[in-house]
């Protein structure tokens, strides 16, 4: 059993690594979009084009209020799932293992 508890500890990191790499694409648009960025610098099409799928599917849900509120809920669904996830594949990996 230890194979497959070796397996989810190694699924536990890499997910936690791509979604620190999410929180600071988002962060990075965030920041980003209070000044007026070039749209055709490759950084900014970059960043537009790695967090708009992430952001868009929330911006559907939340209602128009004037400022764009879905980094906010983006940030919270990776804190969430870092939290619960990621700590849920490592504890059945360490269980398993023995």
């Amino acid at each position: 059993m230890f194979l497959f508890g070796n397996l989810f500890l190694a699924l536990a990191q890499i997910v936690e690594v791509v979604l620190s790499i999410v929180y600071w694409l988002i962060l990075a648009r965030a920041l980003i979009s209070w000044v007026s960025p070039d749209p055709f610098n490759p950084i900014v099409q970059f960043l537009h084009r790695t967090t708009e799928p992430i952001l868009q599917p929330i911006r559907r849900f939340m209602p128009t209020m004037g400022i764009d509120l879905s980094p906010i809920v983006a940030f919270l669904a990776v804190i969430f799932l870092k939290g619960f996830l990621v700590r849920t594949l490592w504890d059945i990996g360490l269980r398993l293992k023995g």
